[in-house]
């Protein structure tokens, strides 16, 4: 008995040991999250020269059917060539440059406690396709306002023929009052010669 004892106090340090190298060993991919070791233009990278295909890098192997991958370029346009293809823990997406500038590459990939990863690679492409001017249609283009134009003159005739009625009228009526006037006269005359005769003896 007495023996036993202190090989037992012996093997506790052993066993303690292999305990704590054991739990300190890395967990391995199957079962730690999967996430990105590498990129092809490298994140925060500025390239001159586009490249044909814009390659991720995983820890584990990736899923096709689970794993999804986007390109935009500046304004947000989609700067993606084509499908992504496979290779293990590998994925490349055939790249269309377009106007230089902020490249974002975004990913979202299944993990082995079924929470999505999520994660972007930016780089910067200092030469591209110049971005073409905005389009103005012909129906944005501002008419021009109709010139303005001067009154028609009015004819000479209108105003001396007007005054040359007004004229007639204000001559017709002093002929009126006139012959009137003689009318009253010559009535007042025969009057006046009846009672001249009616009183002779």
């Amino acid at each position: 008995m007495g023996g036993r004892v202190p090989r037992l106090v012996r093997a506790v340090p052993v066993l303690v040991g292999v305990a704590l190298g054991v739990a300190l060993l890395p967990a391995s991919p199957a079962l730690a999250h999967n996430s990105l070791t590498g990129s092809n233009p490298a994140n925060g990278a500025k390239v001159a020269t586009a490249p044909a295909a814009v390659e991720l890098r995983f820890l584990a192997k990736l899923d096709p059917g689970r794993t999804k991958i986007t390109v935009t370029g500046p304004d947000n346009i989609p700067a993606a060539g084509g499908e992504p293809t496979f290779s293990g823990s590998r994925v490349r997406v055939p790249f269309a440059p377009g106007a230089a500038g902020l490249y974002i590459v975004d990913y979202q990939l299944p993990s082995s406690d079924g929470h999505p990863v999520k994660g972007e690679v930016r780089f910067t492409l200092t030469t591209g396709t110049a971005a073409a001017p905005p389009s103005v249609s012909p129906s944005a283009s501002p008419t021009p306002s109709p010139t303005p134009t001067s009154a028609a003159p009015e004819s000479p005739s209108a105003t001396p023929v007007a005054a040359a009625g007004t004229d007639d009228a204000g001559r017709g009526w002093l002929w009126a009052a006139a012959g009137g006037l003689v009318l009253l006269a010559a009535l007042a005359a025969g009057l006046f010669l009846r009672r001249r005769r009616s009183t002779r003896p």
